[in-house]
């Protein structure tokens, strides 16, 4: 959900800049099942636009026609949606409205945060009743959980309203696809990643002549031997890719990659090529961590009989969900489940 939080931060940021009044919605608790879980928000601006979502699309037209109060009021409030009656989630969304105003030093210090790949803080308060809303029915933010910055205003002081239930999140550093390789499958896994809201990095060899404009969805483009690749943050946040085409090229990214700790590491080939590269690995780097290899996944990508670039690259964004959300069960149709 980082990615849906940024864009909201940054379109907020221009609201701003251009005197155009918006609206955060947030659902802070859940009675039953929804589509969508607590924590996620969307921003109204004054003539309707909606940036992210609450629901499947089902709930947002409710929300645009409460936010109009919130408008006209400038006070926060809550409203709830029971989709008991209206959908099949068979459950109760409370979502609260507030004002939002993300001046320019509000929007650096969160953008600064983002850059530096640190955790997010969030915290806020609500209730359950949609009666008038007391005061302190606000969203806070802090970097450190120590001090904390209202949405509404960045030098708002941080209070406790005794009578508010507080619902509170961390957001994660923005997840990362590494690519190193820039055959057509790599421009195609690039865009679809992109598509997931992931940052992606794409390496292409030295001499390769193309531009970042030719990887759409990439946010950036380096050319970097195995051994220039050190300096990169690749953290516990990021997934790497192995796609060169090149047995010795990989081989020789994977053993650089040793210096780095991303959480899953994709190798396109057969499993005969896994193996011997592990077999490498092993020889030349016999002090490397049985945790280390666990995170080389090759083929990388699921079993979905997949045969095109697009159906690879959706394969391989399949088994990454599956290694970060820790989902231990073979995937297979929810149908089946």
């Amino acid at each position: 959900m980082t990615h849906e939080f940024k864009r909201i931060i940054e379109t907020a940021h221009h609201y701003y800049l251009n005197k155009i009044n918006c609206v955060l919605a947030s659902v802070v608790a859940l009675d039953g099942s929804s589509y969508r879980k607590p924590g996620v928000r969307m921003l109204i601006a004054e003539d309707g636009t909606m940036t992210g979502a609450v629901s499947g699309g089902c709930v947002e037209k409710e929300v645009i026609f409460q936010a109009a109060s919130v408008f006209k009021t400038q006070q926060s409030k809550m409203m709830t949606y029971d989709g008991r009656y209206r959908l099949g989630c068979e459950g109760i969304l409370y979502i609260s409205l507030e004002p939002l105003t993300i001046t320019t030093d509000l929007h650096n210090t969160i953008q600064q945060q983002f850059k530096a790949r640190s955790p997010l803080y969030i915290k806020s308060y609500y209730r359950k009743t949609i009666e008038e809303a007391p005061l302190g029915l606000q969203t806070y933010i802090s970097l450190d959980k120590k001090n904390w910055l209202s949405l509404s205003s960045s030098s708002a002081n941080h209070n406790n309203p005794k009578e508010l239930a507080e619902f509170e999140q961390t957001l994660a550093p923005l997840f990362q696809v590494f690519i190193f390789g820039a055959e057509h499958d790599s421009v195609q896994l690039c865009l679809l990643c992109s598509f997931m809201g992931w940052e992606v990095i794409v390496n292409a060899p030295p001499n390769d002549p193309r531009e970042l404009k030719d990887f759409p969805g990439a946010s950036q483009l380096l050319h970097l031997n195995p051994e220039e690749i050190k300096p990169l943050k690749i953290d516990a946040n990021a997934a790497v890719i192995l796609m060169n085409h090149n047995y010795a090229k990989d081989f020789n990214f994977l053993i650089h990659l040793m210096d780095h700790a991303p959480c899953y590491i994709g190798i396109l080939g057969s499993r005969k090529r896994r193996i011997k590269l592990l077999n490498e690995l092993i020889e030349i780097k016999p002090e490397v961590s049985y945790e280390w290899v666990d995170r080389i996944h090759g083929p990388a990508g699921l079993d979905i009989a997949a045969i095109t670039p697009q159906e690879i690259a959706n394969a391989i964004i399949s088994e990454i969900l599956v290694v970060t959300r820790k989902h231990k069960k073979a995937a297979q149709s929810l149908s089946l489940i």
